[in-house]
């Protein structure tokens, strides 16, 4: 069996996990070890923007392939929020890079509530106003907003999960990128 090496630019357990989950699932015939490091994304710790949150994750790749740059694959996962009408959603961002080819992908998009909304506008980071609003401990790195939204349906590593999958495409399919 082939075996890859893996940098995943957080050492969030969720995304770790979702890194490999889809990475797993787009080549089932390799084995992926993933190596977590904890790199900068230079931009806000919530970013703000649709454009901010992919900045995020594309200089999070950069920085881990700077400070590991034997690797088979870099992955980073950017989380942000972005001002829609009168509500704001959230949703991640998700480059992964092998050589010099680079997918990037966008994960599902959700709306928070008003209740979280307004102290993420204050500046709390979303993770955080989850946890006050909803009194959980660290719920960014369990199920995330997702998870206690939707009372588990879905959580946050498998809305990351389908997004690194996305992201993976043009290395599914080279011959086409």
């Amino acid at each position: 069996m082939i075996e890859k090496k893996v940098v995943v630019a957080s050492t969030n357990p969720v995304k770790v996990q979702a890194a490999l989950a889809g990475l797993q699932r787009m080549f089932p015939d390799v084995t992926f070890t993933a190596e977590p490091v904890s790199v900068p994304s230079e931009v806000a710790d919530q970013p703000f923007s649709d454009e901010e949150t992919l900045q995020g994750a594309l200089n999070r790749v950069k920085n881990a392939r700077t400070l590991q740059p034997e690797a088979d694959f870099w992955v980073g996962l950017e989380g942000g929020v972005d001002v829609m009408g009168q509500d704001l959603t959230t949703f991640a961002w998700i480059v992964v890079q092998a050589g010099e080819k680079v997918g990037q992908a966008r994960s599902g998009t959700f709306f928070l509530p008003k209740a979280v909304a307004e102290l993420v506008a204050q500046g709390v980071e979303l993770g955080p106003a989850n946890d006050q609003i909803f009194g959980q401990v660290n719920s960014k790195q369990k199920g995330g907003a997702i998870g206690i939204l939707s009372q588990g349906v879905v959580d946050r590593k498998e809305l990351y999960e389908q997004a690194v999958v996305l992201a993976l495409v043009p290395f599914k399919s080279p011959e086409l990128y």
